[in-house]
């Protein structure tokens, strides 16, 4: 055959073509007419040697421009252990069949398993779901979740210092499901607990939502929130990206009832362009209003380890108008990729990545701030990501950095910048940003 990758043979063909009653393959298009037909040669490169072939993109690759990163915003430049794509390229786990056979999915269900106790573990909640779309969706799936739990509360209340992106999908999913959205605003950067108290009280919330580190970088101090929002029966959510929970106290600790987020920040190259993959953790009491599906552990009949699915909700597949979600997409690619990266690194590597990214922040923050150019535009204490006030012209100022091979920032506003540092970054690298923003 000249396609070895074709499953047909001619003679397949053939008898294809006898039973529908065409002659040719040709045959098949008589219906389309002569006169929109294409009759030119197609517009394509001669055949390449596998040399030649990399030539090219080599050239290709020229074209970039490799930038030292400052932004963050929800997507971070994390170090991946050259080990992880090795791994993950591993035909046991990378082409295993849908977990639904068991008998013939075990990598797949192996490493779902071993996500969902990874996740457990960083968010200090007992129940961890085989991974969501992304970030934004999972949080708009525990929104929902808490409708459903609240059966007659409709009304969801989001801190308005959460990402906006995640806001933005949480709005789309509540108009379609008839929930309402209403905002707690912010004081100096973080939610403010009084106007939260106070939506609590005019009653019928089922949930709130919230965001550890805030969209800002801002650490919020969440002391007394689960029990104002348990004691009108409501669901306390926390959004934190994944590795900031190696360090900072879990979702769990703050008493939430779930746990959500993106796990981009668990070594998936930002290249990869998203969506990433999403997590969800929750209270056991919550396990069966949670999407998606759970595997488990279990022993056959040999009396061997083996992994199963052990629970789904039987709505998704039988009464879909009774679902909590027919979505729920499990990013499993991407869950391998986090969870290959958290073997490799451990909880002490976790730990120092973020702790690394930490000081780095504090470090570049300070030194902006010496300049005399920049002020921290909050007072809360911060993780990785911080926000300047610049006093010129933010857009030129990133442009600078751009056209020198750094992506500064996000810009907030005409003065603000929001800049991120993660272990990447070397003190020589934010000492060249620091000599380039000042004139």
């Amino acid at each position: 055959m000249t396609y070895k990758y074709f499953p047909h043979t001619p003679e397949d063909i053939e008898k294809m073509l006898q039973k529908v009653g065409a002659d040719s393959l040709d045959a098949l298009f008589d219906d389309v007419p002569e006169a929109i037909r294409f009759k030119g040669d197609y517009d394509l490169p001669s055949a390449m040697s596998e040399t030649e072939v990399r030539q090219t993109f080599e050239r290709l690759c020229e074209q970039n421009t490799p930038m030292t990163v400052f932004a963050g915003a929800g997507v971070y430049d994390h170090y991946v252990p050259s080990v992880v794509p090795s791994i993950v390229g591993r035909s046991e786990f990378l082409t295993s069949y849908t977990p639904y056979q068991a008998e013939i999915s075990q990598g797949t269900l192996h490493y779902i398993f071993e996500w969902q106790s990874m996740m457990a573990e960083l968010t200090g909640l007992p129940i961890s779901n085989a991974s969501l779309y992304d970030g934004s969706t999972a949080t708009a799936e525990a929104m929902l979740m808490a409708k459903a739990n609240a059966k007659k509360a409709n009304r969801v209340l989001v801190s308005e210092a959460i990402d906006p992106k995640v806001l933005a999908v949480v709005r789309t999913y509540a108009h379609f499901h008839g929930v309402e959205i209403a905002t707690i605003a912010t004081r100096d950067g973080a939610t403010d607990k009084d106007d939260m108290l106070r939506q609590l009280a005019e009653g019928g919330v089922a949930g709130v939502v919230l965001q550890q580190p805030n969209y800002f970088g801002i650490i919020e101090d969440f002391t007394g929130y689960a029990d104002a929002i348990h004691n009108e029966k409501a669901l306390m959510i926390v959004n934190t990206p994944a590795l900031d929970l190696a360090l900072l106290r879990t979702p769990g600790e703050w008493g939430a009832d779930i746990a959500v987020g993106d796990g981009q920040s668990l070594g998936i190259p930002m290249s990869f362009g998203g969506p990433y993959v999403g997590y969800m953790c929750c209270t056991e009491k919550l396990m069966r209003k949670m999407p998606g599906r759970i595997v488990g552990m279990t022993q056959d009949n040999r009396g061997q380890r083996v992994f199963v699915l052990t629970l789904q909700a039987r709505e998704q597949h039988i009464r879909r108008q009774k679902a909590t979600s027919n979505i729920c997409s499990n990013q499993s690619l991407m869950a391998l990729w986090a969870t290959i990266y958290l073997s490799v690194m451990g909880k002490a590597g976790a730990r120092e990545a973020i702790q690394r990214s930490c000081d780095g922040a504090h470090y570049l923050a300070a030194r902006l701030v010496e300049t005399g150019h920049f002020r921290l535009t909050y007072g809360g204490e911060f993780l990785n990501e911080f926000c300047v006030d610049y006093d010129g012209n933010a857009d030129e100022l990133l442009a600078r950095l751009a056209s020198k091979g750094i992506l500064g920032g996000v810009r907030m506003g005409d003065h603000t910048i929001m800049m991120a540092v993660t272990e990447k970054r070397t003190q020589q690298e934010m000492d060249q940003l620091i000599q380039l923003v000042t004139p």
